[in-house]
């Protein structure tokens, strides 16, 4: 796949990483205004540095993305003159719809809005995907793209802003649960790097339990509950002191604040 990244900031980066590690390009050109800060990836086989989102364009069928919403309609009126009709455009840009692009390039592009986490680096993104109406003839291209770096899910585009949330602000709460499992761990007794060994593998092991298996987490955590046992006086301490709670109004934070930003 011919793949060319507009913007390669942190998550444009953390793509890029994944497509060069799973081996999921012919070609693969990394735009960016100053390339110095991209050199890490100089080195890799087919891979071009460039500051001229156009000769991207050029060399490549798939477009991704990635450059600040503010500088977005501008990036797509410079590279409009050098789309054809077999252009796949994607786009990991938060709060751009669907409608906006289509505006700018018009409807007869195959448009997909796609929203990654920066877990997508390591092959292990939650990746949200919706299109536009032509765009729907390249959602499994799509998805073979994004299932080399993770798994994928097909959604409307009203969803894509609560998936951006759940997804991609999701990271980082979760990486704040790691970081206070890590905290009581040394409070007990552990030395710091061993509690954040502790804490990233148990948090890994549940996923992949409940991933492997299938099951609800209720059920995983039957397993591991007995009667006045610890786990259970752990667990309900945590509701008493709002666990559940402050993790739902966190998220439901996090989405009035998007919709605040698409809105402006």
């Amino acid at each position: 796949m011919k793949i060319a990244i507009i913007g390669a900031g942190n998550l444009g980066q953390s793509i890029a990483k994944g497509l060069i590690t799973t081996d999921a390009i012919t070609s693969l050109y990394l735009t960016k205004r100053n390339v110095f800060t991209i050199q890490e990836f100089e080195g890799y086989k087919n891979v071009t540095l460039t500051p001229d989102n156009a000769l991207a364009v050029k060399h490549s069928d798939i477009l991704i993305f990635a450059v600040q919403p503010r500088h977005f309609e501008a990036v797509l009126e410079e590279v409009k003159p050098y789309l054809n009709d077999n252009h796949v455009l994607i786009s990991v840009i938060t709060g751009f719809d669907i409608s906006r692009i289509e505006t700018i390039v018009g409807k007869s592009q195959f448009i997909m809005r796609a929203m990654p986490n920066t877990a997508i680096s390591v092959g292990q993104s939650m990746t949200c995907i919706s299109a536009n109406e032509k765009g729907q003839q390249k959602v499994k291209l799509a998805q073979a793209i994004f299932n080399r770096l993770g798994r994928t899910m097909v959604i409307p585009e009203e969803q894509i802003q609560a998936a951006t949330v759940i997804c991609a602000s999701g990271i980082a709460f979760w990486m704040r649960l790691i970081r206070a499992t890590t905290q009581g761990a040394i409070q007990l007794g552990f030395e710091a790097e061993e509690a954040h060994e502790l804490a990233m593998q148990t948090c890994f092991g549940s996923a992949s339990l409940l991933i492997e298996s299938g099951k609800h987490p209720e059920e995983e955590i039957d397993r591991v509950t007995t009667p006045r046992g610890c786990t259970i006086e752990g667990l309900n301490e945590m509701e008493h002191q709002g666990l559940s709670s402050s993790l739902i109004k966190g998220i439901v934070a996090s989405f009035e604040k998007i919709n605040q930003i698409k809105k402006n």
